[in-house]
């Protein structure tokens, strides 16, 4: 079972072997373990220093910086010791084994550093959200939405906003229980519902571009569409310039839904090869069709696909995202086409000799980014903000549009919202509301 006042110890970087290794310590017994890994005095605190660390008999694990980080001044609010030794595999085990002998230290659990971090106020949820997306981060877009949450820039709007409520409650609640007070003005409740019809809107605001950050953070989803032989697999290999998809002369080849990830001018986008789109009574390949309507409904982006000299012939059924006809196969020598035969599509292009990849490319990227189009990317991205803000939101809707509830009911309601961003974050303080009330008026003097 584990316990806050252990100490905990883990490998911090990346799996060895490699040039470099970081082993972090943390808990109350950190500084002593580093001081008898080291065998004497520490150095200044978050100076590295070069040091050899040895076993308890003396015999020499390593030699590399050590750093030491007194609380609370630390990535957990606790005192913290990190070592940068050789990363090679022996190595790391030695040292991992040492540490495991010392009274008090045990080895970390998964996600255990930020959990105490959040614990001890050094990070909220949002921020340690953001620090899990920016380690998995993998296009220059979900690298900069993750630092925006990770640096704590959202996490800055979510408080502002629910101090603006406490403040309104406080109003109100000022009104009700020291309107005997001389230095409550009567009525003061009034001058606030402007300010919190501004907030409902500054949410609304917010909300709308929720969906921005899902796609920028899990991914804009694209999926080719058409009928058997219409050239899919071929563009999907020559879009991801690798053999992901089997290409025949068979129709039907793809059955199954085939899946591949490319970044697209630092934007993640999920391409998805679907079963040609046709009537058949064979059941494998009507359970593939069915499974690529299911895909082609949830798709932010469908490429309709047709081959030269035929117009686009099957059915995409229900389509929520943006469609692009495709004329495929434009290199093939076929002097019976007419002339006009690419005509109506957005793109004609060849997978084989790459004539239009290039501007479907641009398509796509034109597509993507006037989904996400922001001015800033302070914005959500998981559902579970998005969850929190939409009920924040309808309980301040409920407050301005019933003028005829009491205010102690208004002020309930009020309450609700301001914890709903406050579980956003992680912090729900209930002393914030008569601290506010007590500085703004004087209260109890």
């Amino acid at each position: 079972m584990t316990a806050a006042h252990d100490t905990i110890f883990a490998l911090a970087s990346g799996a060895p072997p490699a040039g470099v290794a970081v082993i972090r310590i943390s808990g109350p017994m950190a500084l002593a373990a580093l001081g008898r890994l080291i065998g004497g005095a520490l150095p200044e605190p978050r100076v590295a220093a070069l040091r050899t660390l040895r076993t308890s008999s003396g015999d020499i694990l390593d030699k590399g910086l050590v750093l030491s980080f007194p609380g609370p001044q630390s990535f957990t609010g606790e005192d913290c010791a990190e070592l940068h030794i050789h990363g090679g595999k022996a190595v790391i085990a030695a040292v991992l084994e040492q540490l495991a002998g010392f009274d008090s230290l045990r080895l970390a659990e998964a996600g255990e550093f930020s959990r105490r971090a959040f614990e001890n106020g050094k990070l909220d949820l949002v921020e340690i959200e953001g620090l899990a997306d920016l380690l998995a981060a993998e296009t220059e877009m979900q690298r900069r939405l993750a630092s925006e949450q990770s640096s704590g820039h959202l996490s800055a709007i979510y408080e502002r906003w629910r101090e603006r409520l406490i403040f309104a409650r406080a109003m109100i609640e000022a009104e009700l229980d020291f309107s005997d007070e001389g230095d409550i003005p009567g009525s003061v409740s009034d001058r606030i519902w402007s300010e919190v019809a501004t907030l409902a809107d500054e949410i609304d605001a917010v909300l709308s571009t929720a969906k921005t950050g899902e796609i920028i953070r899990d991914g804009f989803r694209v999926v080719l569409a058409g009928a058997p032989n219409a050239g899919k697999s071929s563009l999907m290999n020559a879009l991801v310039r690798r053999d992901v998809a089997i290409v025949t002369e068979i129709a039907g080849t793809t059955r199954d839904i085939v899946h591949c990830e490319l970044d697209l001018d630092g934007y993640k986008v999920h391409l998805f090869d679907t079963a040609g789109l046709r009537e058949t009574d064979e059941p494998v390949e009507r359970e593939g069709i069915r499974r690529a309507f299911v895909t082609i409904a949830d798709a932010d982006l469908v490429l309709h696909l047709s081959e030269l000299g035929r117009a686009p012939q099957a059915e995409l059924g229900p389509v929520r995202g943006d469609v692009l006809t495709i004329c495929t196969k434009v290199d093939l020598d076929r002097p019976d086409e007419t002339a006009g035969s690419q005509k109506g599509f957005d793109v004609s292009l060849s997978a084989v000799s790459g004539t239009g990849i290039d501007e479907l490319r641009a398509r796509m990227l034109m597509i993507v980014k006037e989904r996400t189009r922001v001015g800033s990317l302070a914005i959500p991205s998981r559902l579970r903000h998005a969850q929190r803000l939409s009920a924040a939101r309808a309980s301040l809707r409920e407050c301005l549009d019933k003028k005829a509830l009491p205010l102690e009911l208004k002020a309930e309601l009020l309450r609700q919202a301001a914890d709903e961003l406050a579980r956003v974050t992680g912090r729900i303080d209930t002393e914030m509301l008569l601290g506010k009330i007590f500085s703004e008026f004087c209260v109890g003097k």
